[in-house]
């Protein structure tokens, strides 16, 4: 929409000038030929540029009036073409477009401490998500003009254009911004952003990311903080899950560390083992973080003596396995 709707304005502009030529070529005749003045001139290239039909303001010899059929021929016909193509631009609603995009700026440049999001795909979709329901306010930059229509429905402030642009990167506030997320599914493109954006703010904390191997490492050099790998991640999760058939939900903190922690969230059903029993009986030596209760309450840094229902959700961290709700062998 936004190349089309360039190429219309484009010629708008050409016609606009074409027609302003014809006006001085109108005025400056009437002036040479018959010897009128300025004002004469105009009035009678206006009326006869537009046929209103009046009278000349003054008596035309032959020359004036072979000059006049001259401006009439060229004058009208450039008149007809701008009024279609001022109509066409309006009809398409170019027009309002570009006065929602002039918005959409001026509702940017008031922003500061905000995000950045590169790519709005499911990786960029998620992290909007996140930050909405945060309240944190946030700015996607996607060339990818079929997912306007998207971005006003889920009301987010965006900039449909290349982020792997300086100027993109400046007009989305990168200098006055806490943060970026590099979502493009291009790592080189991630990595290009990252550098550009590091250039332009020291202080901005990146995440990136990653697809392919390797690209973790040339994403850290080039100055990103954090990188995550979509891929990986989601399977890593999905195995830690599928060891653990009682446990709701995994977290695995610094993963392919050393030694890395994981949180995990234990649901209490009926018939489990940790069922009617207290925190000290189910879980032994695990650290028990936080019990939820069914009817909403939260007990943190649980009592030992505390009894477990069925429905609660109980928070432990722990180095690696946590054996008190991993399957028997």
């Amino acid at each position: 929409m936004a190349g089309r709707g360039d190429s219309l304005w484009g010629r708008i502009r050409w016609a606009t000038l074409l027609l302003v030529l014809a006006f001085a070529y109108g005025v400056t005749g009437y002036m040479v030929l018959e010897g009128w003045g300025f004002l004469d001139a105009l009035y009678m290239t206006a009326i006869t540029f537009t046929t209103v039909g009046y009278r000349e303001v003054r008596p035309l010899d032959a020359t004036g009036r072979v000059f006049t059929l001259t401006v009439m021929g060229v004058g009208v016909a450039l008149v007809l073409i701008t009024i279609a193509l001022a109509a066409q631009w309006v009809m398409e609603g170019t027009w309002t477009f570009r006065t929602r995009r002039r918005r959409m700026q001026r509702r940017i440049d008031a922003l500061s401490n905000h995000y950045l999001i590169c790519a709005y795909g499911r990786v960029g979709r998620a992290a909007a998500r996140e930050f909405e329901a945060e309240g944190v306010p946030f700015v996607v930059i996607d060339p990818k003009e079929d997912l306007e229509e998207r971005m006003i429905q889920d009301g987010v402030l965006y900039l449909i254009d290349d982020p792997s642009q300086e100027d993109v990167l400046v007009r989305a506030g990168v200098q006055r911004a806490r943060g970026l997320v590099c979502a493009v599914d291009s790592d080189a493109t991630n990595v290009y952003i990252t550098l550009l954006a590091r250039s332009l703010n020291p202080e901005l904390f990146i995440v990136a990311r990653a697809s392919e191997p390797g690209s973790d490492r040339r994403l850290l050099a080039a100055g990103a903080d954090r990188v995550i790998s979509p891929f990986v991640s989601s399977g890593r999760h999905m195995a830690l899950v599928a060891l653990r058939p009682r446990v709701a939900d995994v977290l695995e903190v610094e993963p392919g560390t050393a030694r890395s922690m994981r949180l995990e969230e234990v649901r209490i059903e009926e018939g489990s083992p940790q069922a009617r029993r207290t925190v000290a009986e189910a879980f032994g030596p695990v650290p028990v973080l936080a019990v939820r209760h069914a009817d909403g309450r939260i007990t943190a840094n649980p009592p030992g003596a505390l009894i477990l229902t069925p429905g609660d959700l109980v928070l432990t961290i722990g180095e690696e396995d946590l054996p008190a709700v991993r399957p028997s062998p």
